[in-house]
């Protein structure tokens, strides 16, 4: 650990220097507000990360909301917090509608792939990882897998029924909101309107239409299922985060992180949950991550536009790339994919592993002044609500610097703790780099990109776009950036 990392810890555990420390904030999407953080615990970060439902491959969508999970990790790290940081696997329970209807998509996921359920589970799990690791994502220190909690779930739903918050039916047992003195909590949604107007599966067995399963019956053929005081059944999605948040943080933690796509429904179940069965919301500070949209529109597996970090391997962008990518927006905004996009920021990865190595070299006489201007600035960054554009405006800034400087470099190491960027072997990916783009073409293909190039140089669009159908039609995929054109034989 650096001096300056406990010198920070030092101050953070000390209530009484609070006010020399450049606080960290950020936004609270239970109170609308970006606030200063204050921990439960000086010495010590809880976390909980919705994980994934490990029946398909992530796609990137998904893994923006792990980058910015990296995002959190990394900031309080460097801020010299210590963290205890749980994220579950789903990997049973989570229905096709996030709102108890359908089947259950490990089931799904099985049949279409003629597989048991955990096998479906034990193999997409490991593709989930595989991922992490390519994009250097921090793994939690504790991951929580549904199936291997069930003891403590069906103990937390006979919480829930002894507290009176949860009545059973022939298909399970639900959470009554009728119970609750709010809900929902952290959406804004009139819940009376929805009632009113929604398209709400009918079950006259409910006691309130928007009341929800935490615990669900299973049919005969259904192959997840345990044995409970109410028959064979398997756990709704909602529980097993309520569940294992108080199993390994405790009834009451400092900051519960995920997606927008959870904040309607899953989040505001996990609450009920909680306040029915302890009478307190579990965290302090609830943060969500916007959607990433494709070319201006939704991303989804029904339309057919989602992407795997693979495939993008795949089309000559490196996973680091669509970090770096990632890094465009703050986490609270959309941010539009495209393939221009993520071709730009390859070539401003292989900008900035450039400038390191050449700084490794470089002269050391660059004036602490200096230094600490560039730190401050980074600082003020991250600790303002993650900005992650503003941060990199800094690195940038270093990286465009005609002086070469070893402490330059260190210090884009320093910066590199937050961004995960693995700078340190930059030399390594720019010789990877150089190699995928130097893979030799045909000799007919490099003979239509060279008459493509003339018939653009001489504004000739209709012979351009009829050679580049012809490129395409040969197996090959072309691609114009800022940087130049890139031509890559499609698998």
């Amino acid at each position: 650990m650096t001096n300056q990392k406990i010198q920070i810890q030092q101050i953070l555990r000390d209530n009484k220097n609070w006010g020399n420390f450049m606080q960290v904030k950020l936004y609270n999407t239970l109170t609308k507000t970006k606030e200063e953080f204050k921990p439960i615990d000086n010495k010590e970060v809880k976390i909980y990360t919705c994980g994934p439902t490990v029946y398909s491959y992530a796609h990137i969508g998904n893994f923006r909301a792990y980058i910015f999970m990296d995002n959190i990790r990394r900031v309080l790290k460097y801020n010299g917090y210590d963290l205890k940081h749980v994220m579950n696997i789903t990997d049973v329970g989570h229905l096709e509608s996030d709102a108890d209807e359908g089947e259950d998509k490990m089931e799904k996921a099985a049949r279409k792939e003629n597989k048991n359920p955990y096998e479906i589970a034990k193999y997409y799990e490991s593709m989930f990882f595989r991922d992490i690791e390519r994009l250097n994502i921090e793994k939690p220190e504790t991951i929580a897998r549904a199936t291997e909690h069930i003891p403590e779930m069906i103990e937390y739903v006979q919480k829930l029924i002894d507290n009176g918050y949860a009545y059973e039916t022939s298909r399970g047992i639900y959470f009554d909101i009728s119970k609750l003195d709010k809900y929902p909590v952290l959406s804004n949604r009139n819940i009376d309107d929805q009632i009113a107007g929604a398209r709400v599966e009918v079950d006259k067995e409910k006691r309130n239409p928007y009341d929800f399963a935490i615990w669900i019956k299973a049919p005969e053929n259904h192959i997840m299922k345990w044995e409970s005081p109410w028959g064979l059944s398997y756990p709704g999605w909602h529980l097993e985060c309520s569940t294992m948040g108080r199993r390994f943080l405790g009834e009451e933690f400092d900051i519960h992180t995920g997606g927008v796509d959870h904040i309607p429904t899953h989040h505001e179940n996990e609450i009920a949950q909680s306040k029915g069965a302890t009478g307190k919301i579990p965290a302090h500070v609830w943060m969500h991550c916007e959607y990433l949209q494709v070319d201006g529109g939704k991303m989804s597996k029904s339309l057919g536009n989602t992407y795997t970090i693979s495939q993008l391997q795949e089309k000559g962008i490196s996973p680091l790339a669509f970090k770096l990518f990632c890094f465009t927006a703050h986490y609270r905004n959309k941010l539009n994919f495209t393939f221009e996009g993520a071709y730009g920021a390859q070539k401003a990865l292989e900008r900035l592993y450039d400038s390191y190595v050449k700084n490794v070299n470089g002269a050391d006489d660059v004036e602490e002044d200096v230094i600490k201007e560039y730190e401050e600035k980074f600082l003020s960054y991250i600790n303002d609500d993650m900005n992650m554009p503003g941060a990199m405006s800094v690195v940038w800034d270093i990286a465009r610097n005609t002086k070469k400087s070893a402490k330059f470099a260190n210090l884009l190491l320093k910066f590199d703790e937050v961004l995960g960027l693995d700078m340190k072997n930059a030399e390594k990916y720019l010789v990877k780099f150089k190699q995928n783009d130097s893979e030799e073409l045909p000799a007919e293909i490099k003979k239509l990109v060279e008459e493509r190039k003339n018939a653009r140089a001489e504004k000739n669009w209709a012979k351009s776009d009829e050679i580049r159908d012809k490129i395409i039609s040969l197996g090959y995929s072309i691609k114009d950036t800022k940087d130049g054109i890139i031509v890559k034989k499609e698998n």
